[in-house]
């Protein structure tokens, strides 16, 4: 990899107002992955509410999405079961039936190819509530009240997992808020929409990125699923100018540790959510989606060029 710049307060101040200069066109552009994430995510709460309330059908008598996040069935033929539910399950001591077990494998490999944590920004519900809840906090100027450690979710998992074990009952999906939520969205049941004011209240006056990032356990299970994802975001060290846009605006700025992400390319961490928030906002295009054979690609055409420059 060709050496990260050192930082220079000129050159990062001079990325800023580059940014803050951009055209309303290209300030629009940047809001894509925002406007992608929260089609995707109305979109899977509306093919499961029009196949619940209006009988939407893939055909005849074939429920176009029957389930909920936790189980469902896609045009009758494809099952898709959360592997963090499939798993509490298994450690209840009941025998998961074949079809849970696909459904379980199916979501599990999408997951180990696109990167595990594209459920929290691209499917869950919660995401939106989280990120309103942001947004204002930003707005406001609110400060957190107290900081907790981004860690505790894989403690919480690991509690939710010896849970599961010790009382016969899948711990996480009877409390589950985003369970909760889906109930009270599609089927009108339950506490729901208690859940989500109680996790905006949470991420807006006491921690930032509160629940998403330092509670959620089934966000603590993709995180470990991530690290093997093919699809990841580039970084490309020549370019970088320390400006610090990115770090400012991701949800998990943990991942963007840059001596981290020079000595790979790219972001490493499964705790990465591929939500793309910080490629768009990046104002010397320093980060980028891509693949991971393509970034290795890269990184060796950059070393070449690195060599070049160095013996001219």
């Amino acid at each position: 990899m060709s050496a990260l710049r050192p930082f220079n307060q000129a050159d990062a101040s001079a990325s800023v107002e580059k940014l803050h200069r951009r055209s309303a066109l290209a300030k629009l552009w940047s809001w894509r992955y925002i406007v992608l994430r929260r089609i995707s995510q109305f979109s899977i709460l509306l093919l499961f509410f029009g196949t619940a309330h209006w009988g939407w059908e893939a055909a005849k008598d074939v429920p176009l999405l029957s389930g909920n996040l936790s189980a469902s069935k896609f045009i009758g033929l494809i099952p898709l079961t959360d592997p963090f539910a499939a798993l509490q399950i298994f450690l209840t001591g009941h025998v998961l039936q074949r079809e849970s077990l696909i459904g379980a494998a199916v979501v599990l490999g999408v997951y180990l190819l696109i990167g595990g944590r594209m459920f929290c920004s691209w499917v869950c519900p919660i995401n939106v509530v989280t990120d309103a809840a942001g947004w204002l906090r930003n707005r406001l100027g609110i400060q957190p009240i107290f900081h907790l450690p981004r860690t505790l979710r894989y403690f919480i998992l690991a509690a939710t997992l010896l849970i599961s074990v010790i009382s016969g009952l899948a711990a996480f999906e009877w409390v589950s808020p985003i369970g909760m939520a889906h109930r009270e969205i599609i089927f009108g049941l339950g506490m729901g929409f208690t859940a989500l004011a109680a996790i905006f209240l949470f991420d807006l006056l006491i921690l930032k990125n509160g629940w998403c990032g330092h509670l959620c356990p089934l966000g603590g299970f993709y995180s470990l699923l991530g690290k093997t994802a093919l699809l990841r975001v580039r970084f490309d060290s020549s370019t970088c100018t320390h400006c610090g846009e990115c770090a400012r605006i991701c949800p998990e700025p943990q991942v963007l540790n840059l001596k981290k992400l020079d000595e790979r390319g790219y972001v490493f961490s499964g705790e990465c959510s591929n939500c793309g928030r910080c490629t768009p906002i990046c104002p010397e295009g320093s980060l980028k989606f891509d693949f991971k054979p393509l970034i290795r690609s890269h990184n060796l055409h950059a070393d070449a060029i690195a060599v070049q420059r160095r013996t001219r």
